[in-house]
């Protein structure tokens, strides 16, 4: 396998920076995810890391080695590395067998070697009974791992993935994720895999690089990115989270529009007086229509009323507001919890769930707010 490191990777489309000096490592065997917005920069990152294009400035190292610069680029089928487009790109008129052995036959490898390698691969990806078959005669998942086999038949250093699972439905896209991690475990290929779509990530990756106007705002765990996000664009776009602008005071509470919400989790480059962010998931914030669900009946806990709720069937969505202030906020509960628009109640925000990030830009903002409506 191979290790890669992004070294002040640079690409310019015009007057627009489309990736704006990233810096990233991968280690040998590792499964990372770019995720973020359309626009922001991710699939030019995997464009120039598999050499279909040249960076404008920085420079792409494999195990070490330089493959693109500004001044040199390999070519991508030199580069030991498999990539897997959005469109399964197999073809109709051969069989499982032959498209998997198309690329080994290119190579002018030898007839046993070809069937030994094709086998293998259609048993990792658990084709084997459907070698026969033509791509009509498949599934959108099988022919997803068609795909899958034809990549990693050649025994490449790197696999690539573009968003492979955006033409499936819901439940395929479930079943595949799976089986894309399960056939990375077996490989240990080092593998980047690109998408849109924060569960894929989050179920997929040792780590999660999110990325926006080019630029990679967080790179870390699925828990990292989501317990602790970095900043107000990364609360925003994992998970759901409620995110609420205001001003951190001395005493390390936040004034949210006059109401003061203390905070345990300070995020690296905030500071006293600064505008803030912070941010509590929904599943973390208390409604008891009783009593105070804290030790500390002072701290975090506030009168509310509910003014819309949501029924998914595993949890019910409440959106509640402080009272006496213009504060909304997002509460999940369990589906047995019941309670009518109107109700007044108390609501406890634990103080070790809220966060204080650094505010995003509203240029960023606005980027991502056009992506998620796009």
């Amino acid at each position: 396998m191979a290790s890669i490191t992004l070294d002040q990777l640079t690409k310019y489309f015009g007057q627009n920076t489309a990736v704006d000096r990233i810096n990233l490592d991968v280690a040998d065997g590792e499964l990372i995810a770019l995720l973020g917005p359309s626009g922001c920069g991710k699939t030019t990152t995997l464009r120039m890391l598999a050499g279909f294009m040249s960076p404008d400035d920085g420079q792409i190292l494999v195990d070490g080695r330089a493959v693109s610069t500004k001044q040199r680029t390999v070519p991508p089928e030199r580069r030991n590395m498999s990539m897997i487009f959005q469109s399964y790109a197999i073809w109709s008129h051969k069989t499982v067998f032959e498209n998997v052995a198309f690329g080994l036959q290119l190579r002018h490898m030898s007839r046993d070697e070809i069937r030994s390698r094709v086998t293998r691969a259609l048993e990792i990806t658990h084709l084997h009974r459907l070698a026969d078959r033509y791509p009509s005669q498949l599934s959108g998942g099988q022919q997803q791992r068609v795909a899958l086999a034809r990549a990693i038949v050649i025994e490449p250093q790197i696999l690539l993935l573009d968003e492979p699972l955006s033409n499936l439905d819901a439940s395929l896209r479930d079943e595949m994720r799976n089986e894309i991690r399960r056939i990375h475990d077996e490989t240990g290929l080092t593998t980047v895999y690109v998408t849109h779509d924060q569960g894929e990530a989050l179920v997929l990756s040792d780590r999660i690089v999110v990325m926006s106007e080019g630029r990679i705002q967080q790179a870390g765990t699925p828990e990292e990115i989501y317990e602790t996000p970095a900043t107000e664009f990364v609360a925003r776009f994992i998970g759901r989270c409620n995110v609420l602008p205001g001003t951190l005071m001395r005493s390390q509470q936040v004034d949210v529009g006059g109401v003061l919400i203390a905070a345990d989790d300070l995020a690296p480059g905030v500071s006293v007086g600064q505008d803030v962010a912070l941010s509590v998931r929904p599943h973390s914030i208390v409604l008891d229509p009783i009593d105070c669900p804290t030790d500390d009946v002072r701290m975090n806990c506030f009168i509310a009323s509910v003014e819309h709720q949501d029924y998914f069937g595993e949890f019910r969505e409440y959106q509640v507001r402080i009272a006496n202030s213009s504060v909304r906020l997002s509460v999940v509960t369990s589906p047995n919890v019941r309670h009518r628009v109107g109700d007044e109640m108390y609501l406890s925000i634990p103080k070790e769930h809220c966060r204080v990030v650094p505010i995003t830009t509203r240029a960023t903002e606005r980027s991502h707010q056009f992506a998620m409506t796009a």
